[in-house]
């Protein structure tokens, strides 16, 4: 019986490992990558399925915090807003321009509540959308999303690479409010 289960269990071990392996593969030979991270999804454009780059290198290495920053309020997450709005500060700091985002930044940061953070979201996300526009992008789609109802019905825009709303002002209360009202190119 040890001799039989001696031989089994490699055999065994092999081909759930070269399963795994065939999956991995399969995934990229039809070009989709599993690949659960949340700004990654953001990224995704929904007509070119191409990613959308910053023509200015600093400020498309902060629009990466910032997505970060949008899944964090989406999903509720105090915390995580917390790391990707102080990754924010810090990029911006070297890009021309974004002083008032540096600012917003260090409110996120140090604000006492999720709401107190999307209110502090709201006015970056309002300068990055001056900014993004003014710098250009050098490939892909970026959509403005707008929901009407935020703040008590005074709206806020935000910044996303996908069509598809994921409203980071409310969260999972109304995660779909909203709509694309510009599309920068």
């Amino acid at each position: 019986m040890q001799h039989l289960l001696k031989t089994i269990i490699p055999f065994a071990a092999a081909a759930l490992l070269s399963s795994c392996a065939g999956n991995g593969n399969a995934e990229k030979n039809s070009g989709m990558e599993a690949n659960h991270d949340h700004a990654a999804m953001e990224q995704t454009t929904t007509t070119a399925n191409t990613k959308p780059v910053l023509k200015n290198d600093k400020l498309n290495a902060v629009y990466q915090h910032y997505i970060h920053l949008t899944a964090a309020l989406t999903n509720g997450n105090e915390a995580e807003a917390k790391l990707a709005a102080n990754a924010i500060e810090a990029g911006a700091k070297e890009v021309n321009g974004a002083t008032a985002i540096v600012s917003s930044a260090a409110k996120i940061t140090t604000a006492s509540g999720i709401e107190a953070q999307r209110k502090w979201y709201e006015v970056m996300s309002n300068d990055m959308i001056a900014l993004v526009k003014q710098e250009g992008l050098s490939n892909g789609e970026l959509y403005i999303a707008y929901c009407p109802m935020a703040f008590n019905d005074k709206g806020a825009s935000w910044i996303s690479g996908s069509k598809a709303i994921r409203n980071p002002y409310f969260g999972e209360k109304m995660i779909n409010c909203g709509g694309v009202k510009e599309t920068i190119n």
